[in-house]
């Protein structure tokens, strides 16, 4: 990926770069594994999202049974991982009793930290959510002069957006 400051990755070099523009990533990554597919060297693409935009999805209410719960889930596989290289210093079947009291432990721990975590808000965050990252739409770019041979590749693959 090219760093921002580049100077190649104006907004003008950009715009004479184009290859073509998606409204979808996974199109822009189509059209890229195609021009792989056929010997253009994709070390001259990028893929630039623009207009990006922060969507966040709300999963539902957020109690402190249910902080408690996640973090007693996150403590768990914390612990799990703690009891498992704890376990490669032990012989014979103590190794699985380090596995489960690094399991147990990690549950509590985590279980006590969501809790607090959420009380310690008051309520200005009730809810859980996931945020991801999305563009309106996605170019794919080319350097070196490649741009118009990438274009008649993936015309021919019937691969270029109806404008």
């Amino acid at each position: 990926m090219m760093p921002v400051a580049d100077p190649e990755f104006n907004q003008a070099s950009m715009a004479w770069n184009t290859v073509t523009r998606y409204t979808d990533y996974a199109a822009a990554q189509a059209a890229v594994d195609r021009l792989s597919d056929d010997g253009f060297p994709v070390a001259e693409l990028s893929i630039v999202g623009s207009d990006l935009r922060l969507v966040e999805k709300v999963t539902g209410r957020l109690t402190r049974a249910r902080a408690a719960l996640s973090g007693a889930g996150t403590g768990a596989w914390f612990g799990l991982f703690v009891g498992i290289l704890l376990s490669l210093f032990t012989t014979g079947h103590r190794w699985l009793a380090m596995v489960a009291a690094g399991l147990l432990v990690g549950a509590v721990w985590g279980a006590l930290f969501g809790f607090l975590a959420h009380a310690v808000t008051r309520g200005r965050r009730d809810f859980s959510a996931v945020r991801s990252l999305a563009a309106a739409h996605y170019d794919v770019i080319a350097t070196g002069g490649q741009a118009e041979r990438a274009r008649v590749i993936l015309g021919q693959a019937g691969l270029l957006p109806r404008t």
